[in-house]
């Protein structure tokens, strides 16, 4: 079988979408045209996909806030004054926090793959936040009437859900972005706080079968934002093996941006249990120069002397806008990059006669 290739998720929003959201936010376009305006980026975006010949795309997330906050989008019992993650070139991004109980998803991940759906045949990825990172609203100060426990119940169950609705709905996979791992052995090198994020995820996991998280995965990197990184500087060694104590069948690692791809490869492949596909990076969307598909291929056959070829898939190390404000990477810089991943792939595959 030929190493299967697919994208993290975002794309740059078209310049048109991000002057119509800045209209919508400050009241002078009507919800019906702001919408009129999201259609026409995702149709756009599902439309250049299938031109790179990519045999699974996504949506773009041309309709998410960002990959992190969409389910939030319309509550009322939530404040700005979250948890601040700072990146290395200075800026921050900021969660909100939750200032009243029960917690609910006002938006499921199910809503924009079924969107998109409407718009291709071609299998669709969908990619959910983990409920780790939600996990980062409930105040250090607690809730009255509201527990830290009644919460993580809420959000479990609402996790479930995002997932099941997605596979339910025909999702060829569902991702689930795991950007806070590396995040956490930063602010916690005891690697308490990443086990905590671990066993959660894991508490969500096993509500599903054995077929079910074949086609779930997760996605790890150091955050790539406005061409820069939260927590890259974090040994890869540290993360791994806690990493992969998620029950999933699919591992998504940021790599081509690694100064070691070896050493990483190398644990990965100790760590790997038999039927999990290791996707590895091999575009990376923070540096502006387009990988050449033979580039991408000498990745490729590099990590097929560590990783079995049955256990190896290619993408791309983060998704290109995270984010919907990030224009740090063009949209054609984002396509011209996943057309040398398909075709570097393809060329690994010729040379590997798979």
């Amino acid at each position: 079988m030929p190493i299967p290739t697919e994208p993290i998720g975002s794309i740059p929003r078209p310049p048109q979408l991000l002057a119509a959201a800045a209209d919508f936010s400050a009241g002078h376009m009507s919800p019906e045209r702001f919408e009129s305006a999201q259609d026409s980026a995702l149709r756009d975006t599902i439309s250049l996909f299938e031109l790179t010949g990519s045999p699974v795309i996504t949506d773009g997330e041309q309709t998410k806030p960002s990959f992190a906050t969409y389910p939030l989008s319309g509550l009322t019992n939530l404040a700005p004054d979250g948890v601040v993650i700072p990146f290395a070139d200075g800026h921050t991004r900021q969660l909100p926090k939750l200032t009243a109980g029960p917690f609910r998803y006002a938006t499921h991940a199910a809503a924009y793959l079924n969107k998109a759906r409407r718009y291709t045949q071609r299998p669709l990825k969908q990619a959910v936040i983990s409920a780790s990172a939600l996990s980062l609203l409930y105040p250090h100060e607690g809730l009255h009437s509201y527990s830290r426990t009644a919460f993580l119940d809420d959000l479990t169950n609402e996790a479930i859900r995002d997932i099941r609705e997605c596979l339910d709905s025909g999702a060829h996979c569902v991702q689930i972005d795991f950007t806070e791992a590396r995040l956490a052995l930063k602010l916690d090198p005891s690697s308490n706080l990443l086990n905590s994020f671990v066993k959660l995820n894991n508490r969500v996991l096993t509500r599903f079968s054995d077929a079910d998280r074949s086609r779930i995965g997760v996605h790890t990197c150091p955050g790539g934002d406005r061409d820069s990184t939260h927590s890259a500087d974090v040994d890869y060694a540290k993360l791994l093996p806690v990493l992969f104590q998620l029950n999933v069948g699919r591992f998504y690692i940021q790599l081509a941006s690694e100064r070691n791809r070896v050493s990483v490869l190398k644990t990965a492949a100790l760590l790997l249990k038999p039927g999990q596909i290791l996707f590895i990076g091999v575009t990376d969307p923070i540096n502006p120069a387009v990988e050449t598909p033979e580039q991408v291929r000498d990745r490729i056959l590099e990590a097929s002397a560590i990783i079995p070829v049955e256990s190896l898939g290619t993408t791309d190390d983060c998704g290109f806008s995270p984010f919907a404000d990030d224009t740090s990477t063009s949209r054609d810089t984002a396509f011209a990059k996943i057309r040398s991943r398909i075709e570097g792939t393809r060329l690994a595959n010729a040379v590997l006669r798979i």
